[in-house]
């Protein structure tokens, strides 16, 4: 009898499992570890969607099975929300399909649309179902630069030019995750008219859409004319509405890439549970000032973990968005590389993050920090990084309010 999986041969060993039975290790042990790596929102939905959860429960009618695109008054709510943030027309019946979470949404899509032996262009480092959900389907995949800078529409012209057989997909993803990178309306035009010039089908992931910490909203490639003829987007309602265990999210875009997942959907789910659909609703129809709460607060444990872990000798750019910090590995560590760093941290200074390179091999010397600990949280993190730091030779930075020094 074989054992020879041919969709887990295609899986390689999941980077994160040896931090992570560290971890538990860890923690079944007594210490008390300060968990940065995985993307854990700590908060609760706002108590009127809690709400409507608990009195559509109580209804005996609503425990049977739902409707795997989505009850129709979250469809449309759905749609509202894309009227109201982004100036975009979307028809509940032909263009949005509810999600079980925009990673489920995401993994069946690659499932629809997908052949053994498909090219994918996908970015590098990425959340890993933009890779894996295609390669478990049977497609190669080619990576082009995360960052939306120049390089990555000559490294798209290269990829079209010497690929074989042609690329049919490309996958992106902004605020992204890991590198909390953006991209603005321009960027969403050229990516769009690459895509119809070259017969390709778009991607979009906008997990992330409003936790952003400028003034500029972050857009959807949907707001570019003529982009529902290519593209489809994934959106979630687990850090927006501090919803991530209740697997809700949505694609909304080309009808027929729509009808795709809907198809593929309709013989694996019977869509979520009709009491997390309706507190769904209540959530995108009602009172939004968590989202504005979420931001605040995101904002708010960034420029804590930038400064104070600034000060203890650890260098972290400010991400413009989402909530996550792309971190390089300090200097005086990085012949480590960074599953050993990361590694090194949790057993020194019981503070738990994820390797860069789980999530590509671009990812290399990085680490990503997610902001999922309260500011206390956080300062107490500096502190025990300063002197695991110091052991390595990393002078602290002890400029200004000297905060995370021990009392």
């Amino acid at each position: 009898m074989s054992q020879d999986f041919y969709r887990i041969r295609r899986m390689p060993p999941y980077v994160f499992a040896e931090v992570n039975a560290m971890k538990a290790a860890a923690r079944a042990r007594g210490e008390d570890i300060i968990d940065l790596g995985m993307g854990n929102p700590d908060g609760a939905p706002a108590q009127h969607v809690i709400d409507k959860l608990v009195e559509v429960a109580k209804d005996p009618s609503a425990h049977g099975y739902s409707a795997s695109k989505g009850i129709k008054g979250l469809r449309k709510a759905q749609a509202d929300y894309y009227g109201r943030r982004f100036n975009v027309d979307i028809d509940p019946e032909t263009e949005v399909v509810v999600t079980l979470g925009s990673k489920e949404g995401l993994a069946n899509l690659a499932q629809a649309i997908t052949a053994p032996g498909d090219v994918v262009l996908a970015p590098n480092p990425s959340y890993p179902i933009h890779t894996f959900g295609f390669i478990i389907a049977g497609a190669a995949i080619r990576s082009i630069p995360a960052a939306p800078g120049p390089d990555f529409f000559t490294r798209l012209e290269y990829a079209m030019s010497y690929s074989v057989p042609k690329p049919s997909v490309l996958v992106i993803g902004y605020p992204s995750n890991p590198t909390a990178y953006v991209a603005d309306y321009d960027f969403y035009v050229k990516v769009v008219d690459f895509a119809r010039e070259h017969g390709l089908w778009v991607i979009s992931d906008l997990a992330y859409a409003e936790i952003y910490f400028g003034d500029t909203p972050t857009p959807s490639i949907l707001q570019v004319p003529g982009a529902k003829d290519v593209a489809i987007e994934f959106t979630s309602m687990s850090k927006t509405y501090s919803m991530a265990g209740w697997r809700m999210g949505f694609a909304v875009g080309n009808q027929t890439l729509i009808n795709a997942l809907t198809r593929v959907k309709s013989y694996l789910d019977y869509g979520a549970f009709t009491p997390i659909q309706a507190a769904a609703v209540a959530a995108l129809n009602g009172p939004q000032d968590i989202v504005e709460a979420n931001r605040q607060l995101y904002k708010k444990r960034r420029d804590v973990m930038v400064e104070s872990f600034g000060r203890a000798g650890w260098d972290i750019p400010a991400p413009e968005a989402s909530m996550f910090a792309w971190a390089p590995i300090p200097p005086a560590m990085a012949h480590m590389g960074g599953i050993e760093f990361s590694k090194k941290l949790l057993s020194e200074a019981q503070v738990a993050v994820a390797p860069g390179v789980g999530f590509g091999d671009e990812g290399e010397g990085y680490v990503r920090l997610a902001l999922v600990e309260n500011e206390q949280r956080l300062r107490q993190a500096a502190r025990n990084i300063k002197k695991f730091l110091a052991k390595y030779g990393v002078k602290p930075n002890n400029s200004g309010n000297d905060e995370i020094d021990d009392k």
